[in-house]
């Protein structure tokens, strides 16, 4: 079968792979037809300046937004045919089949794009981190990035009914869909100040909560300086950590509270991804709305090279095998 890896800096290769082999009680032989890039697959592994033996990476790295139909099933709650989004092993999705168990298994309906339903992947590791915020009616919350994990949390903010909602990016056609999408205001970083217009936004008091989904060293920074006294930050972003620095003494002088989410660390990791597809089924969010492209498995490079540069508008690409 088909596969594909990163095999140097920004540079696809394709290959041919052995079929999966036999499976074992409880394996699930998935057909993948639909994957979608993550922000994390470029800026971690795609684009990261990485050391020379880090490559080839393994076949189907990086990728971990993918969604397919069963084959073939030693789990009988998983009959052939039932559509699924699948989290692979080793993030190694960029293939045409993959195996794997139920707890890395999210159930879809049998109606729908399915490349619209992998969108759910990605959101539910944002609606993961939102719980954080507890309920967030009255308050105002800032969203750092803009990207597809930065406008769900905009979505879920504006559906659960916040009093203001702030997104921030540096490309004015992101600052444009988080408005459609729910926010009240926005920055656009690359030509405002973002402080001064958040102040103007919130009348002086800031943000009572700010999220860092920028997938940038200087997030964090910039959401201690946005929070107000005794706010809280939600950091969702994973990126180099010998980058990050941020004034430890405003944060403390602050009384800030900081919130990691991870969603992958914990011991649920398909959780929050499983009640998101829910939510899509019951009309409350909508998350194939992020999807801005459709393109091919076999157009793998210059998917990655448009989503890295950020060219045609982009959001959220999916890939069709």
């Amino acid at each position: 079968m088909k596969a594909a890896r990163v095999v140097a800096r920004r540079t696809i290769e394709f290959l041919d792979v052995p079929d999966p082999g036999p499976l074992e009680d409880g394996e699930v032989k998935v057909k993948l037809e639909s994957l979608s890039i993550c922000g994390s697959d470029i800026y971690l592994e795609y684009d990261a300046n990485l050391p020379e033996e880090h490559y080839p990476f393994v076949p189907g790295a990086p990728m971990h937004e993918c969604a397919g139909v069963v084959v073939e099933s030693r789990d009988t709650d998983y009959k052939e045919g039932q559509r699924v989004i699948v989290i692979p092993r080793d993030v190694a999705g960029m293939q045409e089949q993959v195996v794997q168990t139920a707890d890395r298994l999210i159930k879809l309906p049998d109606w729908g794009d399915l490349s619209e339903w992998v969108m759910c992947q990605h959101s539910g590791t944002a609606l993961f981190s939102a719980r954080h915020w507890g309920n967030p009616i009255g308050k105002k919350i800032a969203v750092i990035g803009q990207g597809g994990i930065g406008l769900t949390f905009t979505m879920i903010a504006e559906r659960q009914g916040a009093q203001q909602i702030v997104g921030i990016d540096l490309e004015e056609y992101r600052c444009r869909k988080s408005t459609e999408l729910g926010a009240s205001h926005t920055i656009n970083a690359s030509n405002e100040d973002t402080i001064e217009a958040s102040k103007e936004i919130t009348s002086g008091e800031m943000y009572d909560v700010v999220v860092d989904a920028s997938g940038n060293h200087i997030g964090l920074s910039t959401a201690v300086d946005l929070v107000r006294d005794k706010g809280q930050i939600i950091s969702f972003s994973l990126v180099d950590p010998t980058e990050v620095t941020f004034d430890h003494r405003k944060w403390m002088g602050k009384n800030i509270q900081l919130n990691a989410t991870v969603i992958a660390a914990t011991n649920e990791p398909v959780k929050e991804i499983r009640e998101i597809v829910g939510l899509k089924e019951k009309g409350w969010i909508d998350p194939g709305v992020l999807k801005t492209h459709d393109t091919t498995f076999e157009d793998a490079q210059s998917a990655f090279e448009m989503y890295r540069l950020r060219e045609d508008d982009v959001i959220k690409v999916a890939m069709s095998i």
